[in-house]
């Protein structure tokens, strides 16, 4: 009876379905492993230790009695900006805060599906950096390497898919948090289209920037955790047509026209790729070339799609920490931000968002001679951890800029991307590219990933196994 963490989720399902296992069994093993990993990982900010072992008898009990559910009895983790019933959502955040009164609309969906919710991983805080570290928490490490981060703000969720703790979790995507993660720990990341997995309670999340998204080892459990955790709230404004994403998981992508940008969208910082991350996304346009795609180099018209995107981040990021009950406890880097929000709500915000319609317009007129647009998610690999402390406000979002110049621009559109292994560097550090498509093109670029997975088979690949419950030297104390 397989309890491996790396049986994936379409795996576990099976092994479920099929007798071969207990949900009791997989979710104990995956909450020995959340443990086991608790100082020298940090994924997790809560572990619900008593009701996912609660929830995994019920689900033995419904499978017995011959009902089927997609992930009936499945353990699976979701990012700690997400409601669940009784926890605190603490986004990051020191401090005491109140427990959630319900589950958030994606969490009901998962456990419709039969999922058991082993825990909330870690983010940083208010998910505003491209790591995840802070003191309310520590740092979470990357598998592959624990002096390196996996990423952020999806960074816990990353961590614990890659490590095998878990067989997929939710996280959320406002300016990449989901397909830079994917990248620096070799999974596979899905932005959505605005509103195709609920935020709510918190609708319009970061002024619509914010969407959740699975991440997984495989294109098929992406998929399978999208479908499930996929729908709208009733007082949602976002309401994209429904897509099978299984379904196009099992397809083939048909012979499509690929554009691969290496050069980033402006961001004044002079970013552009490591050679390592421009080889690595190049040998994948090669691969789709040899698949029979037609590809070739070319550049978005993305215009001062920035001015789309600042108002609306430092809106959300105000709007959630005036929700602190204590502010004082936020990182100064969040309380700067929190002021530049206040001070650009209204009015820049209404015209930052007002600019989307031009927005579509232009860069959709790409997609009327491509269909896909291929980059790399990250310029750089995984810094290591702590490579920001102790830097201001402006020099932290430089930083940022540089390192993460690909994914945001998608967030102020609103339309879906897939982030997709790309290799790993003489380092044995995970890098990754993104396929990029106009609105509601989930169901293509889930078919063309799946395509490069059978051909690349990065599933195959695992981090090196180091975490045994021992810290490294300079792991933060929890």
């Amino acid at each position: 009876m397989s309890t491996d963490g790396f049986l994936g989720l379409a795996g576990q399902a099976r092994a479920l379905a099929s007798g071969e296992s207990t949900s009791e069994a997989l979710v104990g093993a995956a909450l020995a492993r959340i443990e086991a990993t608790g100082q020298s990982l940090n994924a997790f900010r809560t572990v619900l230790t008593g009701t996912a072992l609660a929830e995994a008898r019920a689900a033995d009990r419904r499978l017995a009695a011959g009902e089927r559910l997609p992930l009936l009895g499945v353990p699976v983790a979701v990012k700690d900006d997400t409601d669940v019933a009784g926890v605190p959502t603490y986004f990051g955040c020191a401090g005491e805060l109140p427990a959630a009164a319900e589950d958030g609309e994606a969490v009901r969906r998962l456990r419709a599906a039969g999922a058991v919710i082993v825990g909330k991983t870690n983010s940083c805080e208010l998910g505003q950096w491209p790591f995840t570290e802070g003191p309310a928490f520590g740092a979470t490490r990357n598998p592959w390497d624990p002096g390196h981060t996996p990423g952020g703000s999806s960074g816990g969720s990353a961590a614990a898919v890659a490590a095998g703790l878990v067989p997929a979790a939710l996280g959320s995507d406002g300016a990449g948090s989901i397909r830079i993660p994917a990248a620096w720990t070799h999974l596979v990341g899905i932005k959505p289209q605005r509103g195709r997995i609920s935020v709510h309670p918190y609708d319009d999340c970061f002024q619509g920037l914010t969407v959740n998204g699975p991440l997984a080892r495989t294109v098929a459990d992406a998929a399978l955790l999208l479908d499930a955790a996929a729908g709208a709230h009733p007082r949602e404004r976002h309401r994209p047509a429904p897509v099978d994403a299984s379904a196009a998981a099992r397809r083939e992508p048909g012979r499509l026209r690929i554009a691969l940008a290496l050069r980033p969208p402006l961001t004044l910082t002079g970013a552009r790729p490591d050679p390592e991350v421009r080889r690595a996304v190049t040998a994948l346009a090669e691969v789709l070339a040899r698949l029979g795609h037609r590809v070739e180099e070319a550049r978005p018209r993305y215009g001062l799609i920035g001015l789309g995107f600042l108002p609306r981040a430092a809106s959300g990021i105000a709007a959630y920490a005036d929700r602190h009950p204590e502010p004082s406890l936020l990182d100064p880097r969040t309380r700067a931000a929190a002021r530049s929000g206040r001070r650009l709500g209204g009015r820049a915000v209404r015209a930052a968002r007002a600019r989307e319609a031009v927005q579509h317009r232009r860069i959709g007129g790409f997609f009327d001679d491509y269909d896909v647009l291929l980059t790399p998610s990250t310029a750089v690999p995984p810094p290591r951890v702590g490579t920001f402390d102790g830097l201001s406000a402006a020099r932290t979002d430089l930083a940022i800029a540089s390192a993460c110049p690909y994914a945001w621009p998608w967030n102020v559109l609103g339309w879906p991307g897939v982030g997709i292994p790309a290799g790993l560097t003489a380092e044995g550090l995970p890098v990754g590219a993104q396929l990029l498509g106009p609105d509601g093109s989930e169901a293509r670029l889930v078919s063309l990933a799946a395509q490069l997975e059978a051909e690349l088979r990065w599933y195959e690949k695992r981090p090196p196994a180091s975490f045994g419950g021992r810290a490294p030297e300079d792991a933060p104390v929890r």
